[in-house]
């Protein structure tokens, strides 16, 4: 996620690195980098002038602490202005009537029917009662994607393939969603070119039978200052309440990012990577900012990992491995709950200081195909009584599974060294030792 964007900062702190103090030249040469590296990431230019201007101005009106170089004074400040650029704090759904409509507008092609399901699964997951409104009546295959999104988390879909206007759809949708008694109504409608007239006053339409209390603009955020320009465009028709950034796994500019604040004044309330229905994030324009900066961001990590991993299998999980008794089927529930939290790179970008080593690694998520593959080849026994996978049994495995003999070994000593580890850590006198060793365990490298 903005990893050009975070390189090409990085490389411009570089030039203050090793200054005793901070100067007006070796400022305003460090803020044309930064001006330059925004630019580069579809920061709209205006913006991106401000933005520098701001900075320098609060970097050459500051004192360096002899325990502060400038280079961590700077990316104090930049930290601080990123923050406030993307909203300052972050911004909650407005959820208090009921029920509570939430409308969702954008471009054709911006993840808003995939957003729809996201959506609906994360309120489900709040004790909300939640009903989806089919009213994309132009996209082939629109309304069928969203049943299918409805079934997989168990929320109703309301559609109606013989109505053919979308504002009489969402007008008898709201009525069936408020007979069921549904707390939310999240609306997937069709999308739409800001040019286009007739579907901008569709929109408008459907705003006016809505009346939601929510407007969600859903933002592809690859196409960076594009997607600003369409905001303003889209919030001068609607006047959103929020902005909705998808595909944050791909290629990300990070443009739409850091300029959609400062030009349509509306706060991002939500960032979506990959297909995943669990992939959605809430926005926390501070957690942003310091991932951008290569700082991580453990408190998502952490909240990541609570939505994934049930307390009580948890406890389970940890009386297991002080017994010793942990097995290939823990291990590959381990691995399903890991998967769910989202892309590993992603992951390994939310710890501090691991952000640079993730670019560089090879993150091929097929591994856990293989890992899959040679556990589910096991019988019930090999699984639960790891001991007793002997030569013959390796073999077994190894056809039933489709990989090579090595990779069953190098699997299972793996999981051997892993159970070694984790049955060392739970004991609190090895624990206190390894933590009494690592100051020394770095001497010498």
């Amino acid at each position: 996620m903005f990893d050009n964007l975070s390189d090409k900062l990085e490389r411009a702190f570089k030039i203050l690195k090793g200054q005793g103090r901070i100067t007006e030249i070796n400022v305003a040469e460090t803020m044309k980098e930064i001006r330059k590296a925004l630019l580069d990431a579809d920061v709209n230019y205006k913006t991106a002038k401000a933005f520098t201007d701001t900075v320098k101005e609060k970097a050459l009106g500051q004192n360096v602490l002899q325990s502060i170089s400038p280079g961590q004074l700077l990316t104090k400040i930049m930290n601080d202005e990123l923050t406030q650029l993307m909203g300052g704090a972050h911004s909650e759904l407005n959820l208090k009537s009921n029920p509570t409509i939430i409308l969702l507008a954008g471009l054709q092609g911006s993840g808003k029917t995939t957003f729809s399901g996201k959506l609906a699964l994360y309120l489900k997951g709040k004790n909300k009662r939640v009903q989806l409104i089919a009213a994309d009546v132009y996209r082939p295959a629109a309304i069928e994607q969203l049943k299918v999104l409805g079934s997989q988390i168990g929320v109703p879909v309301y559609s109606d393939l013989e109505e053919k206007n979308p504002v009489k759809i969402v007008e008898a949708g709201i009525l069936s969603a408020k007979k069921d008694q549904a707390q939310i109504i999240i609306i997937d409608t069709a999308g739409r070119l800001a040019v286009d007239n007739k579907m901008m006053e569709e929109i408008g339409e459907i705003k006016t039978v809505a009346d939601p209390q929510e407007i969600l603009f859903v933002v592809d955020s690859m196409t960076g200052q594009d997607a600003v320009n369409t905001a303003k465009a889209f919030n001068d028709q609607l006047n959103f309440s929020g902005v909705v950034l998808t595909k944050l796994d791909g290629d990300t500019r990070g443009g739409a990012a850091l300029s959609i604040k400062s030009v349509v004044n509306k706060p991002i309330k939500f960032i979506s990577t990959g297909e995943k229905l669990e992939a959605l994030d809430l926005f926390y324009p501070e957690r942003m900012a310091s991932r951008i900066l290569g700082m991580g961001d453990v408190v998502s990590l952490v909240e990541r990992a609570q939505q994934q991993f049930d307390e009580a299998q948890a406890i389970e999980l940890q009386k297991k491995i002080r017994k010793n008794t942990f097995d290939f089927t823990d291990f590959l529930n381990q691995i399903q709950q890991i998967k769910k939290m989202g892309n590993m790179k992603d992951l390994m970008g939310m710890i501090p200081g691991m952000s640079g080593l993730a670019k560089n690694m090879d993150m091929d998520e097929s591994a856990f195909v293989g890992i899959t593959a040679i556990i589910q080849s096991m019988t019930p026994f090999e699984r639960e009584n790891p001991d007793s996978i002997h030569q013959g049994r390796r073999k077994r495995i190894a056809a039933g599974s489709g990989t090579s003999i090595q990779e069953v070994n190098k699997l299972i000593k793996q999981f051997d060294d892993m159970r070694k580890m984790m049955k060392n850590l739970s004991n609190p006198n090895v624990a206190a030792q390894m933590m009494k060793r690592m100051p020394k365990m770095g001497k010498g490298l």
